[in-house]
């Protein structure tokens, strides 16, 4: 039998059972919709950490607090207060740290913003002018936090434009912030946030008005921001960083250091390996349903080979091989789970069109997962396959014939 007329007869038999055939495709449909679909979103969430990292320049460095330690138990970095204003001015000395253009300390917390039409939830975070260089923003309207805001522990609140827009507030209006009234000085420039998170939907507030009346603290700020002058100085601004801020914390030895400095580079290498941990978790766990999938397909060759055992036994006596008959069964297998995979990368590709417009979340997805995923559910379908049709191919022709 030639393979094109082995190919003909098993579509005639997958076309006899359309229903059957069609609920079989489903699971891995299903099984390749999602691995596209989830893969697509690790790789839109990756590439927007990675945007967002890069966009802060490489220049950038974050000086992060201790950790507390209770009981035995660490609370992570950050939880400490080692971090204080003495050490933003003297990270702020110029003739100390030559290699630092700016300066930026910031305590913030998740409050409630209240307009005069509307109230909205965002990141409040108090700092100083150092702020808009070190994360590379701009002003779209309005003017920043300046050193007298600072100075005389102003009431005066810059806005993302994502927070302004939901507010309804613009330059000159009053917020509500925890009951106290902030007057909106300025509109930052949209950064293009998407996905997770926005980077346009935050407050900046003098950092002694969030220290005094928003947050406490006493002086302390949770992490402080650098620019070093530029990419190229980066190292000298790190050392010396860590040297102004051993000397003011009186530590002699630099293993016993309770804060971190950590560059853009370490950030996105890290970032990197989370999302890329992230996304290979959610594609493992989607292609489950494959192999599950290929179970089902498994489940209805071998239904198959039972309910043709009289057409299989008449084939052997008309002359067919034990090949012809194994070939026949597994290109049934192909077939079913070839039509399964088409059908899930549309579907997939259906979800990487509707999802970002739906849900605000968005996907990329790029041709190797597309292709991944295909190949990986024909290759189910061969192996699910190859029982049922050795179990056909081994069939005795009297046996079978009797059947009838």
């Amino acid at each position: 039998m030639s393979l094109l007329h082995t190919i003909e007869t098993g579509l005639r038999s997958l076309l006899g059972h359309r229903l059957r055939s069609v609920l079989t495709t489903l699971g891995i449909l299903f099984g390749v919709a999602a691995v596209i679909a989830t893969v697509g979103i690790g790789q839109a969430s990756s590439d927007s950490v990675t945007a967002r990292i890069t966009s802060l320049g490489t220049n950038l460095l974050t000086i992060s607090a201790g950790s507390t330690v209770t009981s035995g138990v660490f609370g992570g970095a950050g939880s400490a207060t080692t971090l204080s204003m003495a050490d933003v001015a003297g990270l702020q000395d110029r003739q100390s740290a030559p290699d630092i253009v700016a300066v930026a300390p910031v305590s913030q917390g998740r409050l409630s913003l209240v307009s005069a039409s509307s109230n909205w939830s965002t990141t409040v975070s108090g700092s100083t002018e150092g702020w808009l260089v070190t994360n590379t923003r701009t002003i779209n309207s309005g003017t920043f936090i300046n050193a007298n805001d600072v100075a005389t522990r102003a009431q005066v609140i810059v806005l993302g434009s994502t927070t302004a827009a939901n507010l309804g507030a613009g330059v000159g209006d009053i917020v509500m912030v925890r009951q106290i009234p902030f007057q909106v000085i300025g509109v930052l420039a949209a950064s293009g946030g998407q996905g997770f998170g926005n980077p346009d939907d935050l407050g900046v507030v003098p950092i002694t008005t969030a220290q005094d009346e928003l947050f406490g603290g006493s002086g302390s700020v949770q992490r402080i921001l650098l620019s070093a002058t530029s990419a190229s100085t980066i190292g000298s601004a790190y050392l010396e960083a860590n040297q102004i801020l051993l000397q003011t914390h009186h530590i002699q030895d630099p293993s016993q250091a309770d804060f971190t400095i950590t560059t853009q580079t370490q950030v996105l290498s890290t970032a990197q390996a989370v999302t890329q941990t992230l996304t290979i978790l959610l594609a493992s766990v989607a292609a489950i349903s494959l192999l599950v999938g290929g179970i089902g397909v498994m489940n209805i060759m071998l239904v198959s080979v039972t309910e043709r055992t009289s057409e299989i036994g008449l084939r052997k006596a008309l002359g067919a091989t034990p090949v012809d008959l194994f070939r026949q069964f597994v290109i049934e297998a192909a077939m079913l789970t070839a039509v399964g995979g088409l059908l899930g990368v549309g579907t997939g590709l259906a979800v990487g069109y509707v999802v970002p417009r739906a849900a605000n979340i968005a996907v990329t997805i790029t041709p190797l997962p597309v292709l991944v995923a295909v190949g990986v559910a024909v290759a189910v379908g061969l192996v699910f396959g190859v029982y049922p049709a050795l179990r056909a191919a081994r069939l005795a022709p009297i046996e079978a014939l009797r059947a009838q």
